[in-house]
């Protein structure tokens, strides 16, 4: 399979994705390229990554003094504490500028591995090996680093670029249907958001993606998805207009993962899609899109059967801990909470257009649930 290059440029950063099966095979050639005076490598490894692809790794970096530090991905890693363990470690090593981090995993060990890069030594060279189709579709795409604060996801953090990301396909045949559709879900708000004929053709292909595998419909639908994510990201990297249009359901999620105390219980993407579906009822609630609108979006929920009910997981005073968490995202102001929504698929309200109160959202999300 030929592998798929996508660049991304603008103002302050210059690199590119690729994208493919193999793709994995071009890392050694790329820090050679990229990072021509590299002496030593960490590496920061997804324990979860199966043994065949740590083994491509490790004789793609063979060449350079390695260091191998292995986590489980969970919230839990995405702390100071652990953030400081790492840096200290790095430093008795001895790593320089010029020296390489390499993220290989979700986008729990992306988040983690790219702050401990942006904050060495004020910045040491970071590549990006995805393994999670979220991660492929998402978090790896846009300089997004950060570890979670006691009062919230992502709190802390830093915008920083890598040299390169390398989405390798293969790693996604070992995934669960319950990680892709994780993945699903960013894919998915991309078409909501910004193109109505992609929404259409996921209709018609979800079941190639979630249940058959097919690895042409995935690399097209990554790559559509990715340059849907970069619309937004190139306009604005540093999320002070137009990117926040990639919050589509987000402010709601990371309610619903807090007050869920980030448990397996509900994952990063099950609470995307319910995230959606709720500004989506909360969109025709308000005038704001028909009700064809929210029937379409409905129906791939109910046939490709995902997430989209709060109430499964939630009791009422549960739903009042969601709007409590809402309340201290980062993009609120003025004592409101900051939504986007949806006016037709493609098509959402502009940054700052949508605010509601604390409490007019508690009485609301107990009907839209």
């Amino acid at each position: 399979m030929k592998v798929s290059k996508i660049r991304v440029k603008n103002k302050n950063t210059d690199y590119s994705i690729l994208i493919g099966n193999g793709a994995i095979n071009l890392l050694g050639k790329q820090i050679k390229k990229l990072c021509p005076k590299t002496k030593k490598v960490a590496l920061i490894l997804d324990k979860k990554i199966p043994n065949k692809y740590k083994r491509k790794i490790k004789k793609q970096i063979k060449n350079y003094k390695v260091y191998v530090y292995e986590y489980l991905p969970n919230e839990n890693l995405k702390s100071f504490t652990k953030a400081n363990n790492l840096v200290e470690n790095l430093l008795k090593n001895n790593l320089s500028r010029t020296d390489v981090i390499i993220a290989a995993g979700g986008g729990i060990i992306g988040d983690f591995a790219g702050f401990v890069a942006s904050i060495l030594k004020r910045g040491i060279n970071f590549i990006n090996l995805p393994s999670t189709l979220l991660a492929q579709v998402d978090s790896s795409i846009g300089g997004k680093t950060g570890i979670n604060s006691n009062r919230g996801k992502n709190l802390i953090g830093s915008f920083y670029q890598p040299k390169i990301v390398i989405s390798e396909l293969g790693f996604l045949k070992s995934l669960s249907r319950r990680n892709l559709v994780c993945g699903f879900a960013e894919i998915l708000k991309h078409s909501l958001i910004h193109d109505n004929k992609f929404f259409n053709s996921l209709s018609k292909n979800t079941e190639s993606i979630l249940e058959k595998f097919d690895f042409k419909i995935i690399k097209d639908v990554i790559t559509k998805s990715c340059k849907i994510k970069l619309h937004f990201v190139n306009q604005d990297e540093k999320e002070k207009g137009q990117r926040m249009i990639l919050n589509f359901g987000h402010t709601f999620a990371h309610g619903i993962e807090a007050a869920n105390g980030y448990s397996r219980k509900i994952n990063h993407g099950e609470a995307v899609l319910m995230g959606m579906m709720l500004a989506t009822r909360l969109s025709f609630r308000k005038k704001i899109c028909s009700y064809n609108t929210l029937d379409k979006i409905e129906t791939i929920y109910e046939t490709n059967n995902l997430p989209k009910n709060l109430t499964s997981f939630f009791s009422k005073k549960g739903l009042n801990k969601v709007v409590n968490f809402m309340e201290i995202d980062k993009k609120n102001y003025d004592n409101k909470i900051n939504l986007i929504l949806l006016k037709k698929i493609g098509k959402t309200t502009n940054p700052g257009d949508f605010r509601i109160s604390p409490k007019e959202m508690r009485n609301v999300l107990k009907k839209i649930s």
